[in-house]
């Protein structure tokens, strides 16, 4: 939260903000997250126009998780771009639209969780790998594709074909 008072109202008034806030728990994806308490770092600039409070800046963020193929541990840096208008109450913005579209300034106070969640968030990847050629897992017995050998196989059979085998005892030919 930060209070608009510092700045006041007149449109043009503006103040530069530096911030390094805990993340809040529940910050992220399924395979990538920023830790609860994990150090978000906010550069932003607050001004004062007619309507109410912009707010502009970088938000960075340090985002762990594991690879969606190998499942070996994953960091990434985030640095995504935030740009909201904060209207004032009763201002031809606040009356003109839903509450949900923009957001408000609520007793002078600025509340900075949302718009930083819903920037940071969708800047993730929703399948991180820890590079981009990772082969993965070994579907059959789950090793690592980089740790097995290129003569790694296992054998398969249809199990339409299994009642055969073992009634004629393999796959012989017959000459």
């Amino acid at each position: 939260m930060i209070d608009t008072r510092e700045f006041g109202r007149s449109p043009g008034s503006s103040r530069n903000y530096t911030l390094s806030p805990p993340a809040p728990a529940g910050f992220g994806l399924d395979m990538i997250r920023v830790s609860e308490g994990e150090t978000l770092e906010l550069d932003l600039l607050l001004e004062a126009v007619v309507e109410g409070v912009l707010v502009s800046g970088t938000v960075r963020a340090n985002a762990s998780g594991e690879c969606a193929r190998c499942l070996d541990p994953v960091s990434e840096e985030v640095e995504v771009e935030v740009q909201e208008l904060f209207a004032y109450p009763d201002s031809a913005t606040d009356t003109s639209t839903d509450e949900d579209e923009v957001s408000r300034v609520v007793e002078d106070l600025v509340d900075l969780e949302p718009l930083v969640r819903d920037t940071v968030l969708p800047s993730l990847p929703a399948a991180p790998l820890c590079s981009p050629e990772c082969p993965g897992l070994c579907s059959g017995c789950g090793a690592k594709w980089v740790d097995l050998g290129p003569e790694h196989r296992h054998e398969t059979m249809d199990p339409r074909w299994a009642a055969l085998r073992e009634r004629f005892g393999g796959l012989e030919e017959e000459n």
